[in-house]
């Protein structure tokens, strides 16, 4: 349908913007901005088009395939209450990144601010939108990420590097929290889908794990929403750029908290332990919010404790869950969000043309900033409750559900209390925000002399200003039936109608507004002044602040704590790591396997044959003599575990499995050249240190054996049950049975690697270009030790030009054995899906040319004629694998589904043809790339060590020979 394709087109419009924009020239600040405001404005029309069949009372679904047979399916769908919320999201980002074309400096790179701002706010879109639980969460985590980078913008600074480490710790492990109560509620339910979820709220409540999975459900939306005690991250992210800030607080990532607070209710609420733990901990992030807002100095700090304060309301609301609750959560959603953004940016403005944000700095900008001191009055006023503004209604409503609400139990009986009590705060920051920034004598020590800002930088203030005040006059004929429309696909289609309007008589929630406005005033007029002379914050609050506790704790747990492990247990040899390794792995293996470990009473299906026999004494006795020679010889030791890799690749072959004999014997090629590269890196063994105080070498040596005889007869025992137990249904019968007709391919490995299993194949290619990028990092800041550097003629006995006339002719033989091997590859790569080869066998095979060459050669004459970009080869690699799943989508069908048949070409005939074999020249790119990068790593070793010998012997070139 229409509706299901604009909806996938709307979830990836912010990602294909940021793409956009991160192709812009940095310098081009205009583009950047036209590209992201036009896509985000063609995602408000498909939001427009979107709006008729919502208000029909349709929930629009759009289904990306993944994997079916696990119920995990790119879901989206939206109904009134995510659509209210996406157009808030758009119609605010497209407002920021307005303001922050004239915000940012030129010298700033505005375009990957761009691409990081609507990369965020495809993330917060997926939130939204998120038909799976799963995948709501992924885009949960990708949203903590995003809001890192963006934080720490100006990484320049440290404030900017604390405050975004300090968000993604609270809220990633918040998010994991999230992602385990995400897990169970989809156990209890069985199923992840969202729609069945929040249909099956009695049964969720019901279950023994509901007090767990609300716990940490709530521990999630506490975290991302900033609530008591985990609210102190949001203050750390003011180091981000206003536009930043105005984004944030107003319309995402601390929304999100909330948003999933109100969806879930009918879920996990009408239950005490939710009204205790989610009304209780709002009103107290309500109050003290409030408190501490009114004694900041800095604009953009009292926001932020604002903003704190106003989602304490919003929470408390979606904890009381009643019909008018929600409603109220929702509609203080949006007026918090416009009254907000308008002033974020109104502090950003006067930060910008005055150089501080400090209120005791500031004063009497009313004469140098009429309007935006008018706009930013307007806001403030809307912040506290003023009445004819957008923030005064849903306060009353807020009002009136603390009084109305009653269950009995003491936190319901102090609801309007407190709730008075932080509206009397609210009117006083407010009043703080106003008095002391606009009005006053005029600042004498101002960095800059303050004027009015660009009109099109003031233009997004003016508009949301407006919306306050069209909201606050004519709420009812405005947000009345999106909001309604919103309760509905929340609480039931049968919700009736609420008619929102400014009067609603004489009433306690009037009386309680009031109460608030007139004892704010007096507050902040009895101390004002006290405020501005004191501490940021009451002095028992300032004393117990949340982030000195977290600095604390961090500091216990990344600092302290390691220290302790590493004093106690640790050591700077290797032997004892890897002994401890093994030693807790086999530990964990026994643990799981005792008293259920049976051997198969199932014969071997041949007698053991002598010859099978012979090679595997031969691999066996070239195994122990690998670990034997290791400490006098490594060179024979590397040699010897040559031995027994190929005695593996026969055994391969002799099994009947010459896909993996092909592979296995490709392998080993590269590992043993990479490590003899290696090799005269490794250190000098110093018998001080290898030499163990507390036992001899001969009882070292023993106690060595008997943990490497039972780690190898543990993983003996369990491959020899895994071979010979009796699988019923066998999965390997059923690869055998399908790998033609279901894959096209009449080798079943590689069909099963590229097709069956291709998800997984991903995920491996995708941690190989991780090993081979972290290989190269560190090898980048190898340095060789001093006496490892003129050691070839010491170990050799050869000088360089008896050596140089000893490579000549190898270096001839592998010079011409280099577009050999590229046809090899080649063979290997085409064959591969229905005869032993496939992607990674080429890609090794296209690897061994390469390490032949940097064998035979030096590095510098390599690279004079053979460029190589393994970094272009990975992300190729990557890129065509993703792109080949992707490509199913097209088609209706899940990630990675392949495709088969036999294409007719002339003189020919029929030629096998695959959609496999894209995602195996994937494969084949990323092999190569990842190989060759710790090659080059390794050769510019060798180099960096050729130009130490040259300088210090006085032969390096000159500058024209160089």
């Amino acid at each position: 349908m229409i509706e299901e394709n604009l909806l996938l087109i709307l979830v990836g419009l912010p990602f294909a913007a940021a793409v956009a924009a991160s192709t812009v020239r940095a310098t081009a600040h205009g583009a950047a901005a036209w590209v992201s405001g036009i896509l985000l404005t063609t995602g408000l029309a498909i939001l427009a088009l979107l709006r008729a069949p919502i208000s029909d009372g349709q929930v629009i679904r759009g289904t990306l395939r993944w994997v079916p047979s696990l119920g995990l399916n790119l879901t989206f769908r939206m109904d009134g209450f995510v659509w209210m919320f996406v157009t808030l999201v758009f119609a605010i980002g497209i407002l920021v990144l307005i303001y922050a074309r004239y915000y940012l400096s030129k010298a700033d790179p505005v375009p990957r601010f761009y691409a990081f701002l609507l990369a965020f706010t495809g993330a917060m879109t997926g939130v939204l939108t998120s038909g799976n639980i799963l995948m709501l969460v992924v885009f949960w985590e990708l949203t903590s990420i995003l809001s890192f980078l963006l934080i720490g913008y100006w990484h320049q600074g440290q404030a900017a590097r604390d405050g975004a480490r300090m968000s993604l710790i609270v809220t990633g492990l918040g998010g994991l929290c999230l992602l385990v109560a995400m897990l169970l509620m989809g156990q209890i339910v069985g199923s992840y889908d969202l729609d069945r979820v929040l249909a099956a709220g009695d049964l969720v409540r019901v279950d023994p794990l509901y007090p767990l999975v609300l716990g940490l459900f709530l521990l999630g939306c506490f975290t991302k929403s900033a609530q008591m005690p985990f609210h102190f991250w949001l203050p750390g992210a003011m180091a981000a750029p206003t536009p930043v800030s105005a984004f944030l607080h107003s319309a995402t990532m601390v929304k999100a908290g909330v948003f999933l607070l109100v969806r879930f209710s009918p879920v996990l609420g009408q239950t005490e332990l939710w009204f205790f733990a989610v009304t209780g901990t709002g009103m107290l992030t309500l109050v003290l919010g409030s408190v501490i807002a009114l004694f900041r100095h800095d604009l953009k700090g009292l926001l932020a404790y604002s903003t704190i304060s106003h989602l304490g309301l919003i929470t408390a609301l979606a904890g009381i869950g009643s019909n008018g609750a929600i409603l109220a959560a929702m509609f203080h959603i949006v007026n918090h969000a416009v009254f907000k953004a308008s002033l974020f940016m109104a502090a950003g403005i006067i930060d910008h043309e005055t150089g501080t944000r400090d209120m005791r700095r500031l004063s009497g900008l009313i004469r140098f900033m009429p309007v935006t001191g008018a706009l930013a009055i307007v806001a403030s006023a809307a912040m506290a409750g003023v009445p004819l503004l957008n923030g005064f209604i849903s306060k009353e409503m807020f009002f009136a559900e603390t009084a109305d609400w009653h269950n009995g139990t003491w936190l319901d009986n102090s609801l309007p209390y407190l709730a008075t009590i932080a509206g009397i705060f609210a009117v006083a920051y407010s009043l703080r925000f106003i008095a002391t920034v606009f009005f006053g004598p005029e600042a004498t020590d101002l960095p800059k002399v303050p004027h009015e800002p660009p009109s099109l930088m003031r233009r997004p203030v003016e508009l949301l200003v407006l919306v306050c005040l069209i909201v606050g006059v004519l709420p009812g004929l405005t947000l009345g039936p999106t909001l309604n429309l919103a309760a509905r696909s929340v609480l039931g289609a049968d919700l009736p109608y609420k008619d929102i309007a400014i009067w609603h008589g004489l009433n306690l929630p009037l009386a309680m507004s009031l109460v608030a406005l007139g004892a704010g005033v007096a507050l902040y007029a009895l101390l004002g002044r006290r405020i501005a002379d004191g501490p940021e914050g009451p002095p028992l609050l300032h004393r117990l602040r949340a982030q000195r506790v977290f600095e604390k704790l961090l500091l216990l747990l990344t600092w302290k704590l390691p220290r302790i492990v590493h004093r106690t247990i640790g050591t700077e040899r290797l032997q004892p790591q890897l002994r401890l390794i093994v030693l807790l792995s086999i530990a964990a293996g026994l643990a799981t396997l005792w008293g259920s470990l049976r051997l198969a009473p199932v014969p071997l299906a041949t007698d053991l044959n002598p010859a099978f026999a012979l090679m595997w004494a031969v691999g066996a006795a070239c195994a122990v003599g690998a670990a034997w020679l290791a400490k006098y010889h490594r060179f024979a030791s590397v040699v010897l575990l040559g031995g027994a890799g190929a005695v593996t690749c026969l055994t391969f072959a002799w099994a009947s499995a010459p896909d993996l004999a092909v592979t296995q014997l490709l392998v080993e090629i590269v590992t043993t050249v990479l490590l003899l590269l290696g090799l005269r890196w490794l250190p000098k063994r110093r018998e001080e240190i290898a030499e163990d105080k507390l036992l001899p070498a001969r009882m070292r040596r023993i106690r060595d054996v008997v943990i490497a005889v039972a780690a190898g007869s543990g993983l003996a025992g369990i491959a020899y049950v895994m071979m010979t137990w009796p699988l019923i249904p066998n999965v390997g019968d059923w690869f055998l049975r399908n790998a033609y007709s279901e894959g096209g391919g009449t080798n079943v490995v590689n069909v099963i690697l590229v097709d069956f299993r291709a998800f997984d194949t991903f995920g491996e290619i995708t941690v190989l270009a991780i090993v081979g990028v972290t290989v190269f990092a560190l090898l980048r800041r190898f340095r060789p030790m001093p006496e490892s550097i003129m050691l070839d003629e010491e170990q050799t006995g050869l000088d360089d030009r008896t050596l140089a006339d000893a490579l000549l002719v190898p270096s001839l033989l592998m010079r011409w054995m280099f577009p050999v091997m590229i046809m090899l590859a080649a063979y290997l790569f085409f064959r591969g899906h229905d005869l032993p080869g496939g992607g990674f066998a080429a890609g090794v095979t296209v690897s061994i040319a390469f390490l032949l060459q940097y064998l035979a050669h030096d590095v510098r004459w390599i690279e004079a004629r053979l460029t190589v970009l393994p970094i272009r080869w990975m992300g190729v690699g990557l890129l065509v694998a993703g792109a080949t799943g992707l490509g199913a989508f097209l088609f209706g069908y899940p990630f990675l589904t392949m495709h088969a048949r036999y294409v007719d070409i002339p003189l020919i005939g029929q030629v096998p043809a695959a959609t496999a074999l894209i995602f195996d020249a994937g494969v084949f790119s990323l092999v190569v790339g990842a190989t060759v990068l710790m090659l080059i790593a390794i050769a510019h070793q060798s180099l960096r060590t050729t130009r130490m010998r040259e300088r210090d012997s006085g032969t390096a070139p000159g500058k024209e020979a160089a």
